[in-house]
Order: C-alpha cells, then sequence, then structure tokens
C-alpha cells in the first residue's frame, strides 16, 4: 500500500492552480482507476498515508474520499477503509503515462491526419496522397477478386493467414538477406496490430521497452496502452546512440527495443552495418527481443542493414504492412518471428482477431503479383526523392532546417528557427486547415518541441509555405518589440 501512496503523491506533484487541494485528491485517486493501476475491489491507501505522501491535512483527504464515494467512485466499508467500487471505470489512455497536451499529443495528431476533410493539407501525416499510390492495379486486383470463389469472400481466413501471401511475403525477405519461411509468417490486419500482438505475446505490464528518441509515435501510444515502461534512446544519423542503448540495457533490463528497419521514422536517418552489429551483440548479452517495423522498405534506393538478416530471426522479430506504398484501405501486415513462437502469437490473434481478413489479402496479392507493382514502387521512389530536394529547399528557405538529408522515404525532421514552439505552430496551423506534426509527440524525453515532422509528398502545396512564412514572420517580429 505504501506504493501506491508514492505513486499518487507523483500523479499529483504538480497540480493545477485552479483547482482545490481535495480535487487535486480527487483527480489522482480517479486517474489511477482509469489506468488500472487501482481495480474493482482494491483497498486505497489509509487517510494517514495518503495525507503525508501528498503533503495534505487528514481533513483535506478525508474529504476528498467522502466526495468520490458519494459520486460513487469509491466505497467506504467502516472499520476496514475505503476501497474501489465494483463498477470499472472505463479505460483512459490519456491517463496512463504522463499526461500531454491532448491538443497535439500523437492521439491529437493522428485523428486529425483520419478526420480531416478534402481541402485539408496534411503535411504532418504518415501516409501519401491517394494519387501517388497505384489505383488502377488496385481496381484490376478487386475485379480479380471479385471472380474468386466465394469463400475467399464470405469466409473466415485462416489464423495465420493466406498462404500465397505468406510465401511471396517470405520471398521478399529472402531478397533482403532474410531466412524465413512461409510457416514463421503471421499476417495481421495491419502494421500497427502486428505490433500490439508482439507486445501481448512478450510483455507484462511494468516490463521495460526501448525505442528510439524521436520515434514513431504509435510505438508510445501502443506501448501505452500495454502498460510498458519507455526508455528512449538518442537517434543519431547511423542508428541508436550505442552507448546510451548500453546504459539503458544495464540501467532498466528491458524486455524490448522497438525500432524501424530501412528508413526511420521520423528522422529518415539509415541503420550502418557497424551499429546494427554492436546493437545485437548487447541484445545477445542482454537476452534483448528487438522489433524491427519495416513498413518503409520499398521506398529504399539502396536496401540499408536488416537486424534480422544478421540476426537470423532468433532475437529478432519483424513487423509490415503495405499501407505506405499500395493502400491504407487495404489493411494486411505481418509478424515475422521465430518457429517456436509462432503457436503462441496465433493463439493471441485468434484470441484478439479470431481469423484473417481474406479480401484484403487476397487483394493484396493480387496488386504484389501483378508487374506494375514493381514499375509503381520505382516510379515512386523517383518521385519522392524529387520532392524531398524540393520540400528540404523550401523548407529552408523560410528558416527550417532538416536535421539531415534522408537516403529516401518520405519524411523530413527539421528544427524550427529561434526556439519556436512546435506544438503552438501546430495549433496556429489547424486554425488555417493545415496539419502538421509537433516534434514532442514523437519524443519519450520531451526534448523535441522545436522540431517538427514533415511528409515531403503531402507539403508541396503553396498555402503551407505561406502559412510557415507569416507564422515565422510573426515570431520574428514579436522578438524583436520584445528586445
Amino acid at each position: 500500500m505504501p506504493d501506491q501512496a508514492l505513486q499518487l503523491k507523483a500523479d499529483s506533484a504538480t497540480p493545477r492552480q485552479s483547482v482545490t487541494r481535495i480535487a487535486d485528491v480527487m483527480h489522482a485517486i480517479r486517474g489511477r482507476i482509469a489506468a488500472r493501476s487501482l481495480t474493482p475491489g482494491e483497498k486505497l491507501p489509509s487517510i494517514r498515508a495518503l495525507a503525508a505522501s501528498m503533503q495534505l491535512s487528514t481533513s483535506t483527504v478525508v474529504e476528498a474520499y467522502e466526495r468520490l464515494v458519494a459520486e460513487g467512485v469509491i466505497r467506504s466499508r467502516p472499520g476496514s477503509g475505503f476501497f474501489v467500487a465494483g463498477q470499472l471505470a472505463p479505460l483512459s489512455m490519456a491517463e496512463i503515462g504522463p499526461r500531454l497536451d491532448r491538443a497535439v499529443d500523437p492521439f491529437w495528431v493522428s485523428r486529425q491526419s483520419l478526420q480531416a476533410h478534402d481541402a485539408m493539407l496534411k503535411p504532418g501525416c504518415g501516409w501519401l496522397p491517394p494519387d501517388w499510390l497505384p489505383q488502377q492495379a488496385l481496381r484490376r486486383g478487386l475485379r480479380t477478386l471479385a471472380r474468386a470463389r466465394d469463400s475467399s469472400l464470405t469466409d473466415y481466413g485462416p489464423p495465420q493467414g493466406l498462404p500465397a501471401l505468406r510465401q511471396l511475403l517470405a520471398r521478399r525477405m529472402a531478397d533482403r538477406g532474410i531466412e524465413a519461411s512461409a510457416e514463421q509468417i503471421v499476417l495481421t490486419d495491419s502494421g500497427t496490430q502486428a505490433i500490439d500482438l508482439v507486445c501481448r505475446f512478450l510483455i507484462e505490464p511494468g516490463d521495460t521497452v526501448l525505442v528510439d528518441d524521436p520515434c514513431y509515435f504509435n510505438f508510445l501510444a501502443v506501448l501505452r496502452a500495454h502498460r510498458a515502461q519507455v526508455v528512449g534512446i538518442p537517434q543519431t544519423p547511423t542508428g541508436p546512440d550505442v552507448e546510451q542503448f548500453a546504459r539503458a540495457i544495464a540501467e532498466h533490463s528491458p524486455r524490448l527495443y522497438l525500432t524501424n528497419a530501412a528508413i526511420h521514422n521520423p528522422t529518415g536517418a539509415t541503420l550502418s552495418p557497424v551499429t546494427a552489429h554492436r546493437l545485437l551483440k548487447l541484445a545477445d548479452e542482454a537476452r534483448l527481443t528487438i522489433v524491427e517495423d519495416e513498413v518503409f522498405a520499398d521506398l529504399e534506393m539502396v536496401a540499408a542493414p536488416r537486424l534480422a538478416a544478421f540476426d537470423g530471426m532468433q532475437r529478432v522479430v519483424q513487423v509490415g504492412s503495405f499501407s505506405k506504398t499500395l493502400s491504407a484501405a487495404a489493411r494486411v501486415g505481418y509478424v515475422a518471428a521465430r518457429r517456436d513462437w509462432v503457436d503462441g502469437l496465433l493463439d493471441l490473434k485468434i484470441a484478439t482477431s479470431f481469423g484473417s481478413g481474406q479480401v484484403s489479402s487476397e487483394l493484396v496479392l493480387n496488386v504484389l503479383k501483378d508487374g506494375s507493382y514493381r514499375k509503381h514502387v520505382e516510379a515512386l521512389r523517383i518521385r519522392l526523392a524529387r520532392a524531398m530536394v524540393e520540400v528540404s529547399s523550401r523548407l529552408k528557405a523560410v528558416g527550417i532546417r532538416p536535421w539531415l538529408q534522408p537516403q529516401a522515404g518520405i519524411f523530413l525532421w527539421c528544427q524550427l528557427p529561434d526556439g519556436m514552439d512546435a506544438a503552438a505552430l501546430s495549433q496556429a496551423a489547424l486554425a488555417q486547415d493545415i496539419v502538421l506534426a509537433p516534434g514532442n509527440v514523437f519524443s519519450p524525453s520531451q526534448s523535441a518541441n522545436d522540431f517538427m515532422r514533415f511528409n515531403v509528398a503531402q507539403s508541396l502545396d503553396d498555402r503551407l509555405f505561406v502559412f510557415l512564412r507569416q507564422a515565422i514572420g510573426s515570431q520574428g517580429r514579436d522578438q524583436q518589440e520584445i528586445t
């Protein structure tokens, strides 16, 4: 019980000025219940223990507890104490881990991008515009699918997924030096579900997971849902900082390291062979599992090192999907793992999603088998390279500096001028129907407040640069007036 009291103190260490101390106690208790740290029927800290831990009077805690009883959040048992009520509060993702500004956290960025109307600009989103994707190939694939056997259109798919698609994926992985049979691959409904499935299989609440800092923001959202302790490793142009990686292993005994293969999101960095070998050596010594997300693999000009290829699929799990190069509407992802893990992953998949999506899998297979997909990807790389040069030049012209010039991909990780706050800029942009992706949504340490990720394919509209020029110029004038 003292541990709970200490945790509650941490949650309310910086109460908002506009609320009373009683409200602070109530907010802390509700937060722990929403985050499942206090479960139905569990005893709350005693009045004296909580008062001492929060440095409040016992009368303040008594009043807070009584109000929570009146609301039905907790129950009083005379002579025994106070207990969480039997009704489980809805899981609140915002209450798990440190609370971010809800206007600019990862969920907000995702929602604004997904819900944006056609006239909105989305330089902060993580996917390509519709006219950059192979729409004609998809239509041909749908026509082929319409002639498929009835069961393909109506039945549950096998839990492991469409055999022909798994075999094709195994051949594609072999082209990147990764030896994985079709029997080591499990299809999922998306890349995000693939990561979620691996987390369900390998970690428990409270386990430590290493991620890059910055990293893809949905990594943080998924890990928050799994109640993992997230430790960020500073990202360099050649991969994670190996010295910091070793220090984190020694200090935290992590269970997983979650990263991008090929092109890093959001920085565009590429893993070097030297860094890859050092990471694998450290992972092997610490019995650490690495999860490699290679969703951007088809966008590479030159193949980067794959940890799974060096490792032989022993300590490395690969996940991926086709949302970036084919279609985000055809929800197909995959997990490639060691043979002795496949049954466990399948059991979890059946428990959480039952069978596989036959229609989406058949569609993806039809398009990947079409020779036009290879030509599409080759043209897409060239188009993205041109957009990368153009957008980088236009951003520099308004004072926004790319952290590096990526070899390939769709993202530029940029620093704003004069310590400009990316969250404030994003809020101002939304009022102009522009969705941006501020740096701190990618940063576990919250150390990227003056950085921004730009999707070059979504950043070619003049309206974006008019807004940026005006916003940056306005800040410059404000600073001059202050000085």
